[in-house]
């Protein structure tokens, strides 16, 4: 083990992030699954069938997730900075990365933290403005993984209870890059419900198609990312029933990246510039997706209906 790490920390930054390592599996599988898929985009009842891909859809999935790899580098520097001094000077220990727990504490912890940053980002709309974006698509396949934030933000802030108890940056940074290379499998409809004992503990794609559904049974549930078993802890799991409709509540009509990452945001500034008191300009920013006045007698809704 110390071997692994002497030769994990002699590497230059970007080559220890294994997401770059996961590129060519990525692009395999998902070759496969599109070559698999049907070519019908869209079936009579105008819901595409599983599996289907839409190649504009891809296109723009497979985009965003370019960009975000440069833009996470770039949030990634930025949080080591902060990381390694609240490591050097406020962290009370230093936990060695050659210790097998090390690494335990760190995925778990990381899977944990993940699962509360989620469902932050499905509740406070300024979050949920950098997250919509990954939902907006109406399929749900491989290409659908990689339609990416391009502003990590929230995540980095949320990461640093880990720094704090020792763990070391790249370590933190390694634990996460494992969550999203798992995370990429579970985005199909080619796999049906695993073995028992894997749905109870795991996120699983049956778990994860729920979370992408934008049916009213399924909103905001199954927010874990390696484990579901946090879900199942913190009342937000749900099993699938039937097959989802993925995608927003109100649909976001292009292709366009750069429109699909920030038409929240400027919807956010047209509310809170119609809005009429500091109160709800407030509740515009920080209140769940879907605030709106108890003047204007709207209810406010899980999710997505802004978006």
């Amino acid at each position: 083990m110390n071997v692994l790490a002497q030769l994990w920390t002699g590497l230059p930054a970007p080559m220890r992030d294994p997401v770059v390592f996961a590129v060519p599996f990525f692009l395999i599988l998902l070759s496969l699954e599109w070559f698999a898929a049907r070519k019908l985009e869209h079936s009579e009842s105008g819901q595409p069938p599983a599996g289907a891909y839409r190649t504009a859809d891809a296109w723009a999935s497979i985009s965003m997730g370019l960009v975000s790899m440069a833009t996470t580098a770039v949030w990634k520097f930025v949080a080591l900075l902060g990381y390694a001094a609240i490591y050097t000077y406020l962290a009370p220990w230093h936990l060695s990365p050659a210790h097998w727990y090390t690494w335990v504490i760190a995925i778990v912890g990381v899977d944990l933290l993940y699962y509360c940053y989620h469902r932050v980002a499905h509740r406070i709309r300024l979050i949920w403005a950098t997250h919509q974006a990954h939902h907006s698509s109406r399929y749900f396949n491989f290409a659908t993984a990689l339609r990416q934030k391009w502003n990590n933000s929230g995540e980095i802030l949320m990461w640093i209870p880990l720094p704090l108890l020792g763990i070391p940056p790249w370590m933190v940074f390694a634990s996460f890059s494992v969550s999203l290379v798992y995370q990429f499998w579970v985005h199909t409809e080619r796999i049906d419900r695993l073995p028992r004992p894997v749905e109870f503990v795991f996120n699983t794609p049956s778990h994860h198609r729920v979370h992408h559904g934008m049916d009213p049974e399924y909103l905001d549930k199954n927010y874990g990312g390696i484990l579901i078993i946090w879900d199942r802890l913190f009342g937000t799991f749900a099993p699938e029933r039937f097959r989802p409709h993925y995608g927003l509540t109100k649909q976001v009509d292009t292709f366009n990246i750069a429109a699909l990452q920030f038409h929240e945001y400027l919807a956010i500034i047209a509310d809170v510039r119609r809005a009429e008191n500091w109160r709800d300009r407030l509740g515009y920013v920080f209140g769940p997706p879907g605030w709106r006045p108890a003047a204007t007698n709207r209810r406010a809704v899980p999710t997505a209906e802004l978006s």
